[in-house]
């Protein structure tokens, strides 16, 4: 059969700004029906790439094929709205064909992503903005849709449309993304942007973890080989150099070849970023308790239009809230009831004991856009600033933040998306707290930053109050997850976002006429006799996984140990003397250890996970 023809194609393509190579010999083809998705770090170059595949930009050097006649759509990350346009005429302009299609076609996608057709574009907040410029790509009937950060500023019953709308589409989607469930549900093609380097991997990001590790590895094995042949080089230069100067000339030169490869191989392995909170004083055991909370408004013809109904909830040190519900809903509002910054028309909110919070401001409005970096962190002058009780460089503290030296002295508003949210999360990580308030900090984060804050916070001895509609940062991060319908409902259910989901689709399922009833009837005969019940919600673990979860921390511990003698067989120099497969079958050794080290933390995690949630499930029945 043949192969299906490519509806974009880059080949050797090269791309630079000013003397940094983004990307350089890219060759790059997709066809109709693949869905790939493209990684990298921040600034690594992922969106001008996408801006050359969209024709926006010319490569450097190499071919840009887009099969004839196919339409490409593009959504930016930063789009160019004319002001004085309506939001309708503006995406009703992107339809082809028939009028009357077009505005039956708009009104639809309008009324999905909550925008009014009528309002001037420059009228629109910066997430209005991109959810009119979504809309405008999502009506074009492209061929190819290029996707820069879809998900910013959506809500998360619109991810899950726009997820659908993706799905039934024919065409080829690129999408760059920092949402890693919504990654994973619509990628089958992986494309990872690293240190100028395209790489690609037919299948999907659910596996680009392991993908990642074994690049890793491979390039540890030839590091690992560069310094060998080093070692080499040293040990015929320091025997033969004197005596024979001339013949060894040529060893000396590769010697210094073989140098300069190591210390580019060095150089050009990937950043980490170091982040760290600087925690205060521990708070006192409650944090914030909350009691009747009501708070609304009225609107233009004076109807009253609740926020937040009669909530009340308890939060301890060490909490862990989410809250989600759609744009609108009131998360900001009840999380500035929580925090004392907004009053409410009833109810009372009390605060614990040497209670110190910090703000994630989606807003960013702590950020001086005129201010350089250093003053920003060092606002009355100096070279260092205290971070808890160490005092640190500014220029090392921002390096931790994977801030290039010459941008320290650079004003804010040079900054990319996810580089100020880096530096927000720099400025508020050396102010000591006890308490974190994050109001979407994953908008423009790219994923490995967000993986290590994800790591940052789970180490955070404090409370942290969170409103995202990330998934999998929800689950990953919260200990329950507070959902907001937007008719001043608020409902507290334990867990992450995928166990609120479940218990909300169980309550949906027994508010139907007579479920209850026949659930009540049902569970009354399964437990006749005193007995417990035999299936339906289990109230605890099971015995397999009761056991599973006793049995794991001694696992653990195994593999940790087994690491560290590969670690420490690694590091001895006799280990290559004579068996050249030994390095490679440690090294093998050591990955397989790695994995099932990261395999069996995750699992007790998620087993403890879940045996504290159904324990406060069981405990709230009580």
């Amino acid at each position: 059969m043949a192969a299906t023809p490519p509806l974009v194609q880059l080949k050797d393509a090269t791309l630079a700004l000013g003397p940094q190579v983004l990307a350089e010999n890219v060759d790059l083809t997709l066809a109709r029906g693949e869905r790939a998705c493209l990684v990298g770090r921040n600034g690594s170059g992922k969106s001008t790439l996408l801006r050359a595949l969209a024709g926006e930009i010319d490569l450097d050097r190499g071919e840009r094929f887009v099969q004839p006649g196919a339409r490409v759509a593009y959504l930016p990350q930063q789009p160019d709205l004319p002001k004085e346009m309506t939001v309708e005429a503006f995406v009703a302009a992107a339809v082809p064909g028939d009028p009357a299609h077009a505005r039956h076609h708009v009104d639809a996608v309008l009324s999905r992503l909550d925008l009014d057709g009528k309002r001037r574009l420059g009228t629109l907040s910066g997430g209005e903005g991109r959810r009119a410029a979504l809309a405008r790509t999502l009506v074009t009937e492209s061929d190819l849709l290029l996707l820069d950060e879809p998900t910013n500023h959506l809500d998360l019953p619109t991810i899950e449309w726009l997820e659908g709308e993706l799905k039934r589409f024919e065409g080829a989607l690129i999408l760059i993304s920092h949402d890693r469930a919504f990654l994973r549900t619509m990628s089958d093609v992986t494309l990872w942007l690293d240190r100028g380097t395209m790489r690609r991997m037919d299948k999907g990001f659910a596996h680009f973890d392991t993908w990642a590790e074994e690049v890793a590895a491979e390039e540890e094995r030839a590091l690992y080989m560069v310094q060998k042949r080093i070692k080499r080089e040293e040990h015929w230069v320091q025997r033969g150099v004197t005596g024979r100067r001339k013949r060894n000339q040529g060893r000396l030169a590769r010697l210094q070849d073989l140098r300069s490869s190591r210390a580019e191989m060095l150089t050009n392995r990937s950043g980490e970023m170091n982040l760290a909170i600087a925690e205060s004083e521990g708070s006192g055991k409650t944090v914030i308790e909350a009691e009747h909370l009501a708070k609304g408004f009225t609107s233009d013809d004076g109807t009253p239009v609740p926020i937040v109904t009669d909530f009340s909830t308890r939060i301890r040190k060490g909490d862990r809230i989410g809250l989600i519900g759609p744009n609108g809903a009131g998360k900001t509002t009840l999380i500035r009831l929580l925090t004392k910054e907004t009053e409410p028309d009833s109810g009372t909110v009390r605060h614990g004991a040497r209670l110190k919070p910090v703000y994630f401001d989606q807003r960013r409005e702590v950020l001086d856009p005129n201010k350089t970096l250093w003053q920003t962190l060092a606002p009355d002058g100096g070279d260092s600033i205290m971070v808890g009780d160490r005092q640190r460089h500014v220029v090392a503290y921002l390096k931790d933040f994977l801030f290039d030296e010459r941008q320290i002295r650079q004003p804010v508003h040079s900054l990319s998306g996810g580089e100020t949210n880096r530096l927000l999360l720099a400025k508020l990580f050396a102010q000591p707290s006890n308490l974190i308030v994050m109001d979407e900090p994953t908008n423009d984060l790219d994923i490995e930053t967000l993986d290590l804050l994800i790591e940052v916070l789970a180490e955070f001895d404090g409370t942290l109050l969170l409103v995202s509609h990330d998934r999998d940062f929800l689950d990953k991060t919260v200990t329950s997850v507070v959902e907001m319908t937007g008719d001043g409902l608020a409902r507290e259910y334990p867990g992450g976002y995928t166990d609120s989901l479940t218990q909300r689709r169980k309550e949906a399922r027994l508010a139907k006429p007579g479920a209850k009833a026949k659930a009540d009837k049902k569970a009354d005969k399964k437990t006749k006799g005193g007995g417990k019940p035999r299936s339906g919600e289990p109230d605890k673990l099971t015995f397999k996984e009761q056991r599973e979860l006793e049995q794991l921390p001694g696992t653990i511990q195994k593999l940790q140990s087994a690491i560290g003698e590969l670690e420490q067989q690694l590091g001895d120099p006799t280990l290559y003397e004579g068996d050249t497969d030994r390095y490679q079958n440690t090294m093998d050794k050591l990955t397989r250890a790695q994995s099932a080290l990261d395999k069996a933390e995750t699992r007790w995690l998620e087993l403890e996970e879940r045996r504290e949630s159904l324990k406060q499930a069981a405990g709230g029945r009580g």
